[in-house]
């Protein structure tokens, strides 16, 4: 009898280990990540194996492939993208017990509307809206991209710390502290370039050519400032790629690209999670094109670089990010753009596509469209690097495709860009100095006449200081002061001006010229020139005056229709009512606007009320004569001018009759 109690004892005490030990749930859209040890070693691990597992859950089937993690360890990262049961099995090429046919499972469950509130990214990874124009969750909640240009946040000049101490804006302040800043001022949406491989500061010039006939560029960086050398581009765990390289002559100055060093990667892994955490997606780039030539030259392309993207793409594409095979800013010094598609597509043959569907884009000159085509691997197009607003067109152009895509502007004017390194630096001239009016009103011509000329995925600010991560001594610009110009509050605004109407600002459809007049000669500049977007319907009209523009007629409304109307301030996203709140088309469907409230930039929209009622008086604008003086002064003025003009005609009509007599 005494040995029943015992039993009783140890059944209790078995079931009690077995519900301790028992996966938990885990929520959908939320990375799990599974870790193998190899038994066997391998000289290469990076490129001599590959890991994986074959994934099944509600409506899901597929292989998720993974990487090494330095030593003997592999992981693979994965995301539940329904409620349910989900279960693995886990494979790898070559075979290696400590890797193949391993498995698990574990159960998956939805967020709470609370739990979505605190963070919208838990309402899933970025997909097209219906019409494919614009970007929503994959709950079909519409995300609109507020974001900036961190493209060094891989590297330690993002510094991170440990502890969560909120430290002010400044020399000390960390990558936490940058994040707290815009996730304050509405941001949701961090550009970054993942690795640099071919930038250090050392002996040689931050712009370095091979020795040979074609003078092959090895590296075309950003200046170090105050050293003439190139920017240090590494981080805690060193850098992306090990030296000594295959370049003859330059083996401590390009790295070997199939020597990978996955500590570095560790320290942007835990930014991407801190990111994902605060409701920020990251739109991260494997790399820079300034590498491709000698990456190209003295490495197997496409399969080497093939083999950096499913890399990438396997550590990264189980967070909520949107993803890119390279930055392709200049297509100068770098291979072509079908030389990367050659990559691309060796990836999708080997690897699949990407398992969670991350929407696919680039940093591009001048766009997407223009370097790869309407029916690409590109998933989310961009504009970018040509900065001047006769340059937004790019997004209309990629808006009436026949098969459109999301789009927005990438890499626009940046607040305060100089880029004044000298004979290397762009020196650009059109812009004004960071942090004043000007330098605001243009960044702001960017923001809505990018969005209304059919960026309906959002938009993407940068700064001189930011954008190169400028820490040194010597920058004439330190990111730590751009971060609080006035321009980067002002991007939230953007979201106001577009949820005004809803989601409807999904609809709009853009139509410049339903705005007259609308532009001026001046292509090279942010100042006159006017942007429309309408709802097919007719009912909604939304409009951005950059400074500058005169009084202007809307036409294409309803006909003989009352409309409300309000102005918008886009320097502090308020609204007023355009003088009683409403205005009135005519017959022809032309609504005639008063004056700007002043004398700078505005946005306008319009709202489809009804009919207009003939019992009522409306207020109606036309457009102000001159003063009687004015143009009494102005036909004074003219009648010498014109006289002179007839005399001269006179004068040779009598001197050519006087010929003719002789």
């Amino acid at each position: 009898m005494k040995s029943l109690p015992r039993l009783l004892f140890s059944w209790l005490l078995l079931f009690v280990c077995l519900q301790t030990t028992a996966a938990l749930p885990v929520h959908i859209w939320e990375m799990q990540e599974l870790t193998f040890t190899a038994t066997n070693t391998y000289k290469n691990p990076y490129t001599d194996m590959t890991v994986w597992v074959e994934l099944t859950g509600p409506g899901f089937k597929k292989r998720i492939y993974g990487f090494w993690d330095g030593g003997n360890t592999f992981r693979v990262r994965l995301v539940a993208m329904k409620a349910g049961n989900w279960t693995w099995k886990s494979g790898s090429n070559p075979h290696d017990p400590g890797l193949s046919g391993k498995a698990g499972s574990f159960t998956a469950v939805a967020w709470s509307e609370k739990e979505k509130l605190e963070n919208p990214l838990r309402r899933g990874f970025l997909r097209a809206s219906p019409n494919q124009h614009a970007l929503n969750f994959a709950d079909s909640t519409p995300y609109l991209a507020i974001g900036d240009t961190w493209f060094s946040l891989g590297a330690d000049r993002f510094k991170w710390y440990d502890d969560e101490v909120k430290r002010p804006i400044g020399p000390k302040a960390g990558f936490k502290d940058y994040v707290r800043l815009r996730k304050a001022q509405g941001y949701n949406w961090v550009s970054m370039i993942a690795a640099y491989p071919n930038w250090k500061t050392d002996d040689s010039t931050y712009t370095m050519v091979l020795a040979d006939s074609a003078k092959t560029t090895l590296r075309s960086a950003w200046e170090e400032f105050g050293t003439g050398s190139a920017k240090n581009m590494d981080n805690e765990g060193g850098r992306p790629f090990l030296f000594p390289g295959k370049v003859p002559g330059y083996e401590n100055y390009f790295p070997d690209m199939d020597q990978l060093n996955p500590e570095y990667f560790k320290y942007i892994d835990r930014k991407i999670a801190y990111l994902n955490a605060n409701g920020i997606i990251p739109f991260m780039e494997a790399t820079r094109r300034d590498a491709s030539l000698l990456w190209f030259k003295y490495h197997r392309w496409p399969e080497s670089y093939s083999r950096f993207l499913q890399y990438f793409y396997s550590r990264y594409q189980a967070y909520n990010t949107v993803l890119s095979p390279v930055h392709l800013d200049i297509i100068a010094k770098t291979v072509s753009p079908q030389d990367f598609v050659n990559s691309i597509k060796d990836v999708e043959e080997r690897f699949g596509t990407l398992p969670f569907e991350n929407l696919l884009s680039a940093n591009a000159n001048p766009s997407t469209l223009e370097n790869w085509g309407e029916d690409s691997w590109v998933t989310l197009h961009q504009t970018g690097n040509q900065r001047e607003h006769n340059n937004y067109w790019y997004l209309t152009e990629i808006y009436n495709l026949k098969n459109p895509k999301p789009a927005l502007n990438g890499e626009p004017y940046y607040s305060g860009y100089k880029d004044n390194r000298g004979k290397d630096g762009v020196n650009y001239t059109r812009g004004a100095d960071g942090g004043t009016e000007h330098d605001n009103e243009i960044v702001r011509s960017g923001i809505y006449g990018s969005f209304l000329s059919g960026g309906l995925a959002g938009h993407v600010y940068g700064a001189e200081g930011i954008w190169g991560g400028d820490i040194e001594p010597a920058a004439p610009i330190h990111m730590w002061d751009a971060f609080k110009w006035g321009s980067a509050a002002q991007m939230q605004y953007l979201k106001t001006f577009a949820f005004s109407i809803g989601r409807r600002y999904q609809e709009l459809v853009p139509l410049a010229d339903l705005v007259s007049p609308n532009k001026t000669h001046d292509i090279l500049s942010y100042e006159g020139w006017a942007y429309c977007a309408r709802t097919p319907d007719k009912n909604i009209f939304l409009v951005y005056f950059e400074k500058g523009c005169p009084q202007s007629e809307i036409r294409g409304c309803k006909l003989s229709s009352v409309y409300s109307a309000q102005w918008f301030n886009p320097r502090n996203g308020t609204w007023v009512n355009v003088g009683d709140g409403q205005l009135v088309s005519g017959k022809t469907g032309i609504i005639k606007l008063p004056e700007l409230p002043t004398a700078t930039d505005w946005g306008l929209n319009l709202i489809y009320k009804g009919e207009r009622d003939a019992n009522v008086t409306y207020t109606e604008y036309g457009f102000k004569r001159e003063p009687l003086t004015t143009r009494i002064f102005k036909r004074l003025w003219s009648l010498p001018v014109a006289g002179g003009l007839l005399a001269l005609v006179i004068v040779g009509w009598f001197i050519r009759r006087r010929k003719k007599r002789i």
